[in-house]
């Protein structure tokens, strides 16, 4: 696509975003409208996906608060990754031990583990022989395979025990390299040669990461290329088997002169079916500083910029000024009952609220949200939501016509005023939504001084 394309895009995009989110709209056709089903999978509004109309409310991205710094931190996050496996959180990051190019020998792979996500320590684990010594915590000491090693927590059904984990690693010489485990620190091949390749342009030179879709029942690869020769940006290929994977498609996810690196693409881990990304922009016109942004995408539709602006902003400490200084690790991890965190380079923990990445968010003058018909399979309605001491949130169902239903209206639903990660939605003959089932119903929202995060039919 030619930097005239990709204005012509932009400018689409500009103009849609002003029709959609800004002052009043009408209400699209009701006969024309697309029906989710969404049974009883969490949604959150981090995109336009179940929305049909915004009228005086916006979707609004949160920012990741920046947490105390640690006592006990792990090792400094260099292309980092954090899987929460049951209790225990493990870190793996690469250790470049001064190495002059991507891929060079001194490069190992260090692992750490924590009970909470804060308290870190480093395991000696006595595998590889670095300085002199085993009194180490290195899991892999392989060129060029621990400039990039992007491990993930395989959630295929019915996955053997000792590939419980799964790799990629690899340079563009090289192409990226599987790797398997069955706890996580000992690691093997899957075979010698490449899984995938890729020859079009330079590639794989940043994190590149995998993960099993639950949604599409494959396993999905993001990886790093030059769009045109010219632009960091990201390729997808995908795999049933992690084996053999399917001729890598360019996504175009970047604005005109956009350098995108890492995206760290991952299903939410509250709402699989939404995979959220965290790439890092890089400007090299502006003395390659760089700052972290937020996409999402659905399956393998393309990647959603509803949000173009930072994510993280490189913040007031001058050495997050330059190159490389601010790169997310790989993963949103929980790590409260309401919390979940965002862990960075060197190595500082950022936090929100748990499904707290974006929100529909109404200020002082009240405004509604309309909602696509929605197909669901639960038994009442659940939402995460935040109001002012003088906000409120109410919620009108109605039939796919937009005809409010008896004794579902906003007459009948019990105002909520407060904040709850999950607050069952009530109308004055009660909650329970059994007889709406596999019926296509929008949903009307009310909002004053308010955010609503996420919504979900609940079994």
């Amino acid at each position: 696509m030619s930097r005239a394309d990709f204005r012509s895009s932009f400018l689409l995009l500009v103009c849609l975003g002003s029709v959609c989110c800004g002052g009043r709209m009408q209400a699209a056709d009701p006969s024309s409208s697309v029906v989710r089903d969404i049974a009883t999978h969490r949604e959150l509004f981090v995109d336009r996906f179940l929305i049909d109309r915004l009228d005086q409310v916006a979707l609004k991205l949160h920012e990741p608060q920046l947490a105390p710094p640690m006592t006990e931190p792990a090792d400094n996050l260099e292309y980092g990754t954090v899987i929460r496996d049951g209790d225990l959180f493990r870190l793996y990051t690469r250790d470049g031990r001064g190495a002059k190019f991507d891929g060079d020998a001194p490069e190992v792979t260090r692992y750490c583990e924590s009970r909470d996500g804060i308290h870190w320590t480093r395991p000696k684990l006595g595998l590889y022989e670095i300085d002199g010594s085993r009194d180490n915590n290195v899991i892999l000491h392989e060129s060029p395979f621990c400039h990039n090693f992007a491990p993930f927590l395989d959630a295929r059904p019915g996955v053997p025990a000792d590939e419980r984990f799964k790799a990629l690693a690899g340079t563009v010489k090289s192409g990226l390299v599987a790797f398997l485990s069955g706890d996580g620190i000992h690691w093997r091949k899957l075979r010698p040669e490449p899984v995938i390749t890729y020859t079009h342009e330079y590639a794989f030179d940043s994190q590149n990461v995998a993960f099993w879709s639950e949604s599409e029942g494959q396993y999905v690869c993001y990886f790093r290329h030059f769009l045109d020769k010219q632009w960091r940006s990201v390729c997808r290929t995908t795999s049933r088997d992690f084996v053999t994977w399917t001729t890598p498609v360019p996504l175009r996810p970047n604005f005109p002169g956009e350098h995108l690196y890492t995206t760290l693409t991952q299903p939410y881990f509250r709402a699989p079916q939404i995979y959220v990304a965290t790439p890092t922009r890089f400007h090299p016109a502006r003395g390659e500083s760089t700052d972290i942004l937020f996409m999402t995408a659905r399956g393998d539709s393309p990647f959603d910029r509803t949000f173009r602006e930072a994510f993280i902003r490189p913040g007031l400490d001058p050495a997050r000024w330059g190159n490389r200084s601010n790169y997310a690790a790989w993963n949103l991890v929980q790590t409260g009952p309401t919390e979940m965190s965002i862990y960075t380079t060197p190595f500082r923990r950022f936090t929100l609220r748990l499904d707290g990445l974006a929100s529909v968010h109404a200020g002082a003058d009240a405004g509604e949200m309309l909602t696509h018909p929605l197909r669901f399979s639960g038994k009442e309605l659940v939402i995460n939501y935040a109001t002012s001491a003088g906000g409120s949130v109410q919620v009108e169902l109605q039939r796919a016509n937009g005809q409010p239903i008896p004794g579902f209206t906003l007459a009948d639903c019990r105002s909520l005023t407060g904040d709850a990660i999950e607050q069952v939605v009530s109308w004055k003959n009660g909650s329970g939504l059994a007889e709406l089932v596999g019926e296509p119903v929008r949903l009307r929202f009310k909002l004053l001084e308010a955010d609503v995060f996420a919504l979900q039919f609940r079994p």
